[in-house]
């Protein structure tokens, strides 16, 4: 993912460049935080399972991570704008599929292609921008960029609850047809060609070993409640990933240009950050599904209820994060990292106090400390992620920060949901058989009581029940549900509180690097009020 410019660097048309990509920069997040809200009225309408609801999020993530180096490496190759294009194309057809899908699988499938779409995006958006500004206009080009990459994940919630609401569940991707046209009638007739003349091929070896051992993990981790956690299947899943996870390792460490660089992590600042990119993004932003599902499916809000809701957190995110940026130059970046994370350990612990009788009001303090804590993380995260290389190196750095964060989000949703199903199952069987109406809900199920309750058909399986089996359905329902999420809850905070150690041991003051004036890298103090 070198970011080597063209020879010659066009300033005709730059602020088009500009407009194009933050356009679709803001559509591909956009569609991350959207879905989520969404869910709810995705399960009814297609008769989701709870693993159905997860690979909707999890497919996306997933190849997304898995295809993000390799889409900068074909930029590098092929041509920025080319590859550019051909992700907008595929992102914005893959957005139709999901808008007309009309089972589960059909929409897992398209959600997986936007995540290609997505990854060919992002891997080439920073490369465009930077072939394109010279000077000042590029600190204002960059400065753009990240409002964009801030709005985006700010409004998310509210946007995918209106959609949501007012039109149907649909139109969250029907909405990114006209943009993503537009957006790439842009960028062919605007937007100036650019690639890498020493690019030399693509690590397919790495694609296929990374990608095959990151879908059998995550699989796994989806599946194991229902096939057993000691099943054939699953421990050969869990073992090929392992298996697959070393090759690529062999593999990358015997490549001249490989997908990643693990001579990068000798610095262990830039494993530092990795760390932190990962734990923040399986901690909190993992989290955003089961608080949606809670709010809507306990609680009975909707979509856009549910959506002013996050408000305060995604809000204060937005609104911390320029000040996070400035603070990079006059306050230790591991101990922003390091404040960050642990004040996301404490938002999640805040959070545990939920109950089936609760009202919202009781996530609020965790919300407004959470919107707080990624605000102060992703500033000097993005600028620590590309100050600990040499500046030749920073679109590799920064594609493998924005991986190791879209990985976290895959494997967080996947472990949380495996102890979130048993914790949900176990405490609302428990609860109902106190009631005394645990045989009457297993008739109106068929037998299929605990996959009803974990797909989230309370309600309609207690339209089958007498009124006060149905009140006791609901109650057990609550019960097991706020458990399971008290459950995750506590899981979440210990990665983020591991995260907040990592930070302060692994990311050093003296590992960070700056462009000398003959072209090389000398150590210096970060340069995050540049990149923030």
């Amino acid at each position: 993912m070198n970011a080597t410019a063209s020879a010659e660097a066009p300033d005709r048309g730059k602020w088009w460049t500009l407009a194009a990509v933050s356009v679709a920069v803001f559509m591909l997040l956009l569609d991350i935080t959207v879905v989520n809200v969404a869910l709810p009225s995705i399960q009814r309408s297609l008769h989701s399972t709870f693993q159905d609801l997860q690979w909707v999020v999890d497919a996306y993530a997933l190849t997304l991570a898995a295809l993000l180096l390799t889409a900068g490496a074909l930029a590098d190759l092929w041509g920025r704008r080319l590859v550019f294009v051909a992700g907008l194309a595929a992102f914005t057809t893959a957005s139709a599929v999901c808008g007309l899908s009309t089972t589960p699988l059909m929409l897992n499938l398209a959600r997986g292609a936007q995540g290609i779409g997505g990854a060919m995006m992002f891997a080439t958006s920073l490369a465009l921008i930077a072939n394109s500004f010279r000077g000042k206009d590029r600190g204002v080009a960059f400065g753009v960029y990240g409002a964009v990459l801030g709005a985006a994940l700010a409004v998310g919630p509210l946007v995918g609850g209106v959609l949501t609401t007012e039109i149907g569940w649909e139109w969250i991707f029907f909405v990114n047809v006209p943009i993503g046209v537009l957006a790439a009638a842009v960028a062919l007739t605007r937007v100036t060609e650019s690639r890498d003349p020493g690019a030399t091929g693509v690590d397919w070896m790495g694609l296929v070993t990374f990608s095959a051992a990151l879908f059998l993990l995550v699989f796994a981790l989806v599946q194991g409640n229902e096939k057993g956690w000691g099943s054939a299947e699953i421990v050969g899943f869990l073992v090929s990933a392992v298996v697959l996870l070393a090759i690529f390792l062999v593999v990358e460490l015997r490549q001249k240009r490989p997908m990643l660089d693990l001579s990068l992590f000798r610095r262990p600042a830039f494993a530092g950050a990795n760390i932190v990119a990962f734990t923040l993004a399986g901690s909190a932003f993992s989290l955003f599904l089961y608080l949606t599902l809670y709010l809507q499916t306990v609680l009975g809000y909707s979509a856009l209820q549910t959506g002013l809701r996050f408000l305060p957190s995604t809000l204060l995110a937005f609104a911390v994060s320029p000040l996070s940026g400035r603070l990079t130059v006059r306050v230790p970046v591991r101990l922003l990292l390091g404040a960050g994370l642990l004040l996301t350990c404490v938002s999640l612990i805040a959070m545990t106090g939920v109950q089936a009788t609760s009202s919202w009001t009781v996530l609020l303090p965790g919300f407004i400390l959470q919107g707080t804590a990624i605000g102060l993380v992703n500033p000097p995260l993005a600028s620590t992620s590309i100050s600990v290389v040499a500046p030749e190196r920073s679109g590799m750095a920064t594609g493998i920060n924005s991986t190791f964060r879209q990985v976290g989000v895959a494997t967080g949703i996947a472990a949380l949901g495996a102890v979130f199903e048993h914790v949900l199952a176990t405490h609302a069987k428990a609860s109902l058989a106190a009631s005394g109406h645990a045989h009457e809900a297993l008739v109106a199920a068929h037998g299929g009581l605990l996959a009803k309750l974990q797909s989230g058909d309370a309600v309609e399986l207690g339209r089958r029940m007498t009124p006060a089996g149905a009140h006791a359905l609901l109650h057990a329902y609550g019960v097991g549900f706020a458990d399971a999420l008290t459950a995750i809850l506590w899981i979440a905070a210990a990665l983020a509180l591991a995260g907040a150690v990592a930070a302060v041991a692994m990311v050093r003051s003296r590992d960070f690097v700056v462009a000398a004036p003959g072209g090389g890298a000398t150590a210096a103090e970060p340069i995050g009020a540049a990149v923030a």
